[in-house]
């Protein structure tokens, strides 16, 4: 059977949402349409404040979390933007899963599961025909992860130092795999 859900997953600072990019760059230049979000960390004089979001459909941006955030769940030194998280990552998620041949989802993590649209809303993707390519937290448990990762129809990919610079193309193959019945 081929898999419609490619997940990435692995450490922290492994690369993850650099192969992520390569995927869905790939996965454009080829024609088919993506939507979602992505998340990176931003750093100021070599520390990081927090993590931005953006909606790869129209490069809107946003805060995900940051260290002078005031209100929002707390994950470590970070506050989560919720108003962010649900206004441009949920809503970039829920229109590419109507809209969108590829669903980008950067990442079902701690941060994201604060937000009960961010749960529904993953779930509605995966639940979709739609090709979903993203991003899993490796060690987080929580009821949506743990559902996802035991589907059968999920690809889980561990990034690592030594398979990060050609490991999207791998994924890229497979989608295209499962696209091609698709189309």
């Amino acid at each position: 059977m081929k898999k419609r859900i490619l997940l990435l997953t692995g450490s922290p600072g492994v690369g993850k949402t650099s192969v992520l990019r390569k995927v869905v760059a790939s996965l454009k230049a080829e024609g088919y349409s993506v939507g979602g979000m992505i998340s990176h960390e931003v750093r100021s004089h070599d520390t990081r404040i927090g993590f931005e979001i953006l909606d790869i459909n129209n490069n809107r941006r946003g805060w995900l979390a940051h260290v002078n955030q005031k209100a929002g769940p707390q994950v470590g030194r970070y506050r989560v933007n919720m108003e962010d998280l649900e206004g441009l990552g949920v809503s970039a998620i829920a229109e590419a899963t109507e809209k969108y041949d590829i669903v980008a989802i950067d990442e079902i993590g701690p941060m994201e599961l604060f937000s009960k649209n961010f749960r529904e809303t993953v779930t509605k993707a995966v639940d979709s025909r739609k090709l979903v390519v993203g991003i899993i937290h490796w060690k987080a448990r929580n009821k949506l992860v743990d559902d996802v990762k035991k589907r059968g129809d999920v690809k889980l990919y561990v990034v690592t130092y030594e398979n990060r610079d050609d490991l999207h193309r791998v994924i890229v193959k497979e989608a295209i795999e499962f696209l091609r019945h698709v189309f």
